[in-house]
């Protein structure tokens, strides 16, 4: 996934830790091999080659993103939306190192359709098939699912205080020795450095940020984000510098901090209030930046004036 990943547990004596670490780490890495379109071998890059109406076979794992992955467009009117693989590569954030095209070539986009119409997926029988031409691109959802595998081996083991992540996307369970809840900061949206904006303690929850400041490039001298909105084809330019977002699962809260991210400022404030998210917006407002929250978000972060980024 073109990152790390992290594992802090408290573990009850006598468990075999070589075991549990060979079985995280086989768990990280089947979802790469699985959902990955950067590798040749995935699952995923064999379904993108396919032809329409064919049925390829699949793991179960990638059968279950897949399916969140529809839902999830279904839910947020196709704010989120897994099936605009060849432009994220038009643009440049794609395994294909195509040239980027202009903004005027870049403008002439169609909208994606939703994934649903394009999309079956036979979660029994693990197998789907595109009903369209079109490519997956599943970085917006399969990093969270990482992170869930990883909480499930723990699990397994009966092991019930741990801290787990995949680069910006982090899950807990339990707390630590002295009922001391599981500290993790919110980075400052800032395109130079690294730096805290403020922590958030955690425990039974999943936490994942979606953000134009990691990943980005430059195009005809403007600074593009990586996060490209279905709706019309083109990065993000729409002032969300960030969302974080809570969910019970690390899959949920991964997608809809991209969803929110795609629907803007207002859009995204009221989706998260219908759907009673707990999501921290980060807007830009020229040299400063405005924190507006949601749920628990609210009485920390909302309508706080944050200096520079």
């Amino acid at each position: 996934m073109g990152t790390r990943y992290s594992v802090q547990c408290y573990a009850p004596a006598g468990l075999d830790r070589a075991l549990i670490a060979s079985e995280l780490d086989a768990a990280v890495r089947a979802v790469d091999e699985e959902m990955s379109n950067w590798k040749n071998s995935s699952d995923l890059t064999r379904l993108n080659r396919a032809e329409p109406d064919v049925w390829v076979p699949i793991s179960r794992n990638l059968a279950t993103v897949l399916v969140r992955a529809t839902e999830m467009g279904r839910e947020t009117d196709n704010a989120f939306n897994a099936g605009v693989g060849d432009v994220v590569d038009q643009w440049g954030f794609g395994p294909s190192n195509a040239p980027r095209p202009t903004m005027r070539e870049a403008s002439r986009e169609r909208p994606r359709r939703p994934l649903v119409e394009l999309l079956d997926v036979d979660v029994e029988q693990c197998r789907a098939r595109k009903q369209a031409h079109v490519t997956l691109d599943l970085c917006g959802i399969a990093k969270g699912f990482g992170v869930d595998e990883l909480a499930r081996v723990l699990d397994s083991h009966d092991v019930r205080s741990w801290l787990v992540g995949i680069d910006g996307e982090m899950r807990a369970r339990g707390t630590k020795p002295g009922q001391a809840l599981w500290a993790i900061a919110i980075e400052r949206p800032d395109y130079e450095r690294r730096e805290a904006l403020g922590v958030i303690e955690l425990t039974d929850i999943a936490v994942a940020t979606s953000g134009d400041y990691r990943h980005w490039s430059e195009c005809e001298g403007k600074r593009i984000s990586h996060v490209v909105d279905p709706r019309t084809g083109e990065p993000l330019c729409n002032g969300v510098a960030s969302v974080t977002v809570l969910a019970r699962s690390c899959m949920d809260a991964d997608a809809y901090a991209t969803a929110l991210m795609v629907l803007g400022p207002q859009k995204g404030l009221d989706f998260a209030r219908r759907k009673q998210l707990d999501a921290l917006f980060l807007l830009r407002d020229g040299a400063q930046m405005l924190a507006i929250g949601t749920g628990l978000f609210d009485a920390g972060f909302n309508g706080i004036e944050v200096p520079g980024g």
